[in-house]
């Protein structure tokens, strides 16, 4: 939101509730400007309105609620319906520090009540309404995933993942020369002359796509990233390459059970080896081992 503010005053809509079929979940979010729009809350006429509504309270600021049934009053086949908080925002009223609340009608101060709730809240995905203050807590642990190499594929790559919730990236090469001019929100852009030495320093909870331009980093940080621990790995590259790489892997001292962690090659070669392609196959692996994780945690089978 800050590089919104840079425009100047913005709106922020924001899912708080969702009753029946909705096209998206409670805790979504985009935000609006007079010439633009950055994220979406499913799209159709429910998002033309609230594009709508939201430009229309800038110039006077503010906050407002408000409850769409999108069947009857919006003509949308989902049927269910959507509340949603648009709020403004300029870079002088952006909340500092989270859990943020704040009253959805006037009011003189915080209560007691939910100040004290406030010191002790969890984090959690959907936001809260208590006693008409909208809250929103820190954010639920974020997917920590590191890119190695800026080339065609790493790109794509980037540009696809970069948008999705709850994912911060760490894009790393070599030089700084080797990264588009713009970096999209919320990636970090590492340069670090020898990569492997690097690999030290990722949480061990992190999740690896390695696509650089050399062979022998790809197998170094393999090595190194087996050596650190790590969530998953994955290596672009040929069925002859993971053969030479296993039996590198295997000389190193790594065990076939470790080696056999390592992905390669990553996404989906029915698709093709264009680096769109790739992306799009590598994303959609990514997407199901996060809904994988989560029907784990939940009991869904």
């Amino acid at each position: 939101m800050r590089t919104c503010a840079e425009r100047g005053p913005f709106a922020r809509v924001l899912v708080t509730r969702t009753a029946g079929s909705v096209p998206r979940e409670a805790g979504t979010s985009m935000v609006v400007w007079h010439d633009g729009q950055d994220g979406t809350i499913g799209g159709g006429r429910l998002e033309w309105d609230a594009v709508r509504d939201a430009r229309a309270m800038i110039g006077r600021g503010g906050i407002s609620e408000r409850t769409y049934p999108l069947g009857p009053e919006l003509g949308q086949c989902c049927g269910g319906s959507v509340t949603l908080v648009t709020e403004v925002f300029d870079a002088h009223s952006l909340p500092s520090s989270l859990p943020y609340a704040r009253p959805l009608r006037p009011a003189s101060s915080l209560p007691p009540k939910i100040a004290n709730r406030l010191a002790t809240m969890p984090p959690q995905l959907v936001p809260l309404i208590i006693d008409g203050w909208l809250i929103e807590t820190a954010h639920v642990e974020t997917r920590h995933l590191w890119i190695w190499g800026a080339g065609h594929v790493g790109r794509a790559l980037v540009n696809v993942l970069a948008p999705l919730p709850d994912l911060s990236i760490t894009w790393v090469d070599i030089a700084r020369d080797r990264f588009p001019d713009n970096i999209p929100e919320g990636v970090t852009e590492v340069i670090a002359a020898d990569p492997p030495l690097l690999a030290a320093h990722a949480p061990k909870s992190a999740e690896h796509i390695i696509l650089t331009h050399s062979h022998q980093i790809d197998l170094d940080l393999c090595h190194a990233l087996l050596s650190r621990g790590f969530s998953a790995l994955g290596v672009i590259g040929s069925a002859t390459k993971w053969a030479r790489f296993r039996n590198r892997l295997t000389s190193l001292g790594h065990s076939p059970a470790q080696i056999s962690r390592i992905a390669c090659p990553i996404g989906d070669p029915t698709l093709g080896k264009h680096p769109q392609a790739i992306a799009l196959g590598v994303a959609t692996r990514l997407l199901a081992r996060a809904d994988s994780d989560q029907d784990k945690e939940t009991g869904t089978t």
